[in-house]
């Protein structure tokens, strides 16, 4: 590689949240970095709660690029940034925040939401050149706010929300207007049972729940003897399968691992942090020798 494009050196980036010892992010960013030539860049795991989370930005300077956040922080920093990108703003949730130095004492903190991104690319590996018209989303947190943006990319703005409680639906109900999409939100039972000719008719079905909470669904699937038709995005990827794309999977639909959009929403981070175009080819296969070991 051209000494020119290593002359860069040193910069930091981080994945903050609590907790985060599990986070792959450390593995597909040093992976790009390394495909990358970019001699010194490090990234890191910081376990960083609510409260920690305004300090440790106020001392960020340009030696930083960025930050990738998760949960609980995708909301909590949003107070803390000099700029929102429209589409953080329009989902309510930012998971990047870029570091733009300004030449002054305190660089620029810009925030962006790069699950979008990585949920549309992830469909996409499953759905080939097939449209959506018929969607179905499982749970409303934050990254359910994002798989209603992804969704209306890819051509579906009344998709089926399916939630534990509507109680709970706020947040996502403020986040769909905001993007002009129109959600039909039902009450996901104990057992999953009563929502199974949804799930089977839809062309897209997203899954955003915590790990082993969509469990009973899956126990519904596999006993009903359920035919999916579309294509099942599972965001957890740890078991892998979880119960629920080895349900899916085992009634002949087609099955999208989670770790697909972690790594297309990581590569995102990478661009937006580097100002490089991301090796996939190196990300992707430092993730699977990764997920292989765990």
């Amino acid at each position: 590689m051209a000494g020119s494009e290593r002359r860069v050196t040193g910069r930091r980036a981080a994945v903050l949240g609590h907790p985060v010892a599990h986070s792959l992010s450390p593995v597909l960013h040093r992976a790009a970095y390394d495909a990358l030539g970019l001699d010194g860049w490090r990234y890191e795991a910081i376990d960083t709660t609510e409260e920690q989370l305004p300090a440790l930005v106020a001392s960020l300077d340009a030696s930083w690029a960025g930050l990738s956040l998760t949960m609980p922080l995708k909301h909590a920093v949003i107070p803390l940034l000099d700029h929102v990108d429209p589409l953080a703003n329009v989902v309510g949730a930012v998971n990047t925040l870029v570091v733009q130095p300004t030449g002054g004492r305190r660089p620029t903190f810009v925030g962006t939401n790069t699950d979008v991104h990585g949920l549309v690319a992830a469909l996409r590996e499953g759905l080939g050149e097939r449209s959506v018209t018929s969607a179905v989303v499982l749970g409303a947190g934050a990254t359910a706010a994002s798989t209603l943006a992804a969704l209306a990319e890819l051509g579906c703005t009344s998709p089926t929300v399916l939630v534990r409680s509507l109680g709970r639906t706020g947040g996502l109900q403020r986040a769909a207007h905001r993007m002009g999409v129109e959600p039909r939100f039902e009450v996901l039972d104990s057992s999953g049972a009563s929502v199974l000719g949804r799930l089977a008719g839809a062309d897209v079905v997203v899954a955003t729940l915590p790990s082993h909470a969509a469990d009973p669904v899956a126990d519904a699937i596999a006993t009903s003897g359920t035919t999916p038709g579309g294509v099942l995005l599972d965001v957890v990827y740890d078991p892998r399968p979880t119960a629920l794309s080895a349900a899916w999977s085992a009634g002949g639909g087609t099955v999208v691992g989670g770790e697909r959009m972690l790594l297309h929403q990581a590569a995102e981070q990478v661009r937006l942090m580097t100002g490089r175009l991301p090796p996939l080819a190196a990300m992707d296969t430092a993730l699977e020798s990764a997920l292989a070991t765990a």
